[in-house]
């Protein structure tokens, strides 16, 4: 049911604020700083990495550097799949890492 927002007093405008940014806190708090994430968009999926928290949004930026800020209620964990080369072992990876 839709909530006709031009009747609501002040106060109750800033609890209804409130509510939405508490959500939006909840939702964005099952995702990490640097994880990988997806996201729809014109009809395929989206690749990109959060980068930072805000108020309502999450800003997440693709591989080709391009930032979004996306409610993250829209977005989807992807499973880290470790390195490209899945044929290579974590260790190899991390001594290879701390050269």
């Amino acid at each position: 049911m839709p909530i006709d927002i031009d009747g609501l007093s002040f106060e109750e405008l800033l609890d209804l604020n409130q509510r939405v940014v508490a959500q939006a806190h909840i939702e964005m708090m099952q995702f990490n700083l640097g994880q990988q994430v997806s996201f729809e968009h014109q009809g395929g999926r989206m690749l990109a990495t959060l980068v930072k928290y805000n108020r309502k949004t999450v800003t997440v930026v693709t591989d080709n550097g391009q930032r979004w800020n996306i409610l993250p209620h829209l977005l989807s964990p992807v499973k880290d799949t470790g390195s490209a080369d899945p044929h290579r072992p974590a260790k190899a990876r991390k001594k290879k890492w701390l050269r």
